[in-house]
This record gives structure tokens, C-alpha cells and sequence, in this order.
């Protein structure tokens, strides 16, 4: 049985999955803490990775060459871009970017490194799935682009920026370096996240606010997910 990975950002982000696993064993390695699980019958490997595109892609990296996860799941919290999203809202990635990536004094499109991408895109396959959880739950569902960036927005100037130039409907801090190390190495991935703020000037109040509540609301859904997936 081919293992399936399920990462968090932050501790508040796995701990709703870990309350619900069973036969949890950590592993500690390379600084972090890893928890092989089941879920009814799936074989789970949970792991945090701290905040930030460098953790994430560490933390991502090992959980597919360590512990060779065939598929790679997000869950997490995300500021709100699109004026559609209120928060607790939940939005699937069907791309990222990185809105900090910025070598555009030599021309490039801000987002875009040579020999990289200024977009990678999910699996569709993880997509439609996310699609089947939401029509069972009747929940709402927005599927968009998600912004990445090693800084917490809280600026209606920064969120403008992102918007024009990458056209995102969320903003957050790790989906698009997981997102590049799954795509290099060929690991189906998906990205879900939901709303914890809107990245304006009161960003950091609601996220303190609306965080563990969100993350919650996301954790349960992927548990859904990982039901549906062969």
C-alpha cells in the first residue's frame, strides 16, 4: 500500500488530523517530527514543516525520498485575495506561484527563475476529489490560484501587487516550494487551504483570531479526501 503524505505548516495545522489517526509513531529526523499513522485502512505519514518556503520544501523532500509518499496533501490556512473568500472559506490551489520570486530587473516576469516556472500546477485527479468532499459535505469550494511568499502580508499595497500580477485568489507562506519539489519529482500534490484573514492591515489580529478554527475546517476535509483516494 503506497503511503500518502499530509502536510501542515505550523503544529495547529496537523494537530485536528493527529486527534483523529491511529497507531501514530514518530520519527524524528533532519530537525523535525514525523507521525506514521492509518486512517481507515490508508497508510498516513503527518508532518509540520514550520513556517516558510525553505522548511516546506525541506519537510516536503523527506516525506517522498524518506518515507516514499506516493501522493502529497496540504491542509492549512491562507489569506484571502479574492473578495469572494470570507474566512473560513476553503479554496483548492490549481496553481502557485511565488509572488516574492523576484528577478524582473533582467526582464523576467516577476514569479519566474529560468529553468523553473512561473506557475506549477496540481494534480487534476487530487482536484476532482476535493470536488466529490465538497458536493457530499455541501460545502463551498473555490478553485484558484494560490500566491506564495516568504512574508506575511498584511498590506492592502503587497496584496494589490500580488493580484495584478499573478491574478491569485489566496496568499500564503509554503504551497508553491512544496509544490516545486512535488512536480520534480513527480509526486501527485494537492493544496488546500482555508481562510484564516483577509492579508490587509487587520491580517494579523484575524489570523490569531480565526486561525486554529480554519485550520480545523481544513484538516477535517483532507481526512475526507483521503477516504476517496486509491
Amino acid at each position: 500500500m503506497s503511503k500518502i503524505a499530509i502536510m501542515g505548516a505550523m503544529p495547529e495545522e496537523i494537530e485536528p488530523l493527529l486527534k483523529k489517526v491511529e497507531n501514530i509513531k514518530e520519527i524524528n529526523y533532519a530537525n523535525n517530527t514525523y507521525f506514521e499513522a492509518n486512517y481507515k485502512g490508508k497508510e498516513l505519514v503527518i508532518a509540520y514543516s514550520k513556517i516558510g518556503k525553505v522548511f516546506s520544501s525541506l519537510t516536503a523532500s523527506t516525506l517522498l525520498e524518506k518515507f516514499s509518499c506516493k501522493k502529497l496533501l496540504f491542509s492549512g490556512v491562507a489569506g484571502a485575495i479574492n473578495p469572494a473568500l470570507k474566512i473560513g472559506d476553503l479554496i483548492i490551489a490549481n496553481k502557485l506561484c511565488q509572488h516574492d520570486l523576484d528577478i524582473s530587473i533582467f526582464g523576467h516576469d516577476f514569479g519566474y527563475v529560468p529553468e523553473g516556472a512561473k506557475f506549477v500546477e496540481t494534480d487534476k485527479a487530487l482536484r476532482e476529489i476535493a470536488k466529490e468532499v465538497a458536493k457530499e459535505n455541501a460545502l463551498s469550494l473555490i478553485e484558484g490560484t494560490i500566491a506564495t511568499g516568504d512574508q506575511f502580508v498584511a498590506s492592502n499595497e503587497r496584496k494589490a501587487f500580488i493580484s495584478e500580477n499573478f491574478q491569485a485568489d489566496a496568499l500564503e507562506m509554503e504551497g508553491a516550494s512544496v509544490a516545486v519539489v512535488c512536480d520534480a519529482l513527480n509526486v501527485p500534490f494537492f493544496v488546500l487551504r482555508a481562510i484564516s484573514d483577509t492579508a490587509n492591515d487587520d491580517a494579523g489580529m484575524d489570523f490569531d483570531q480565526f486561525m486554529i478554527g480554519s485550520a480545523k475546517i481544513s484538516a477535517n476535509f483532507i481526512l475526507d479526501m483521503v477516504e476517496k483516494i486509491d
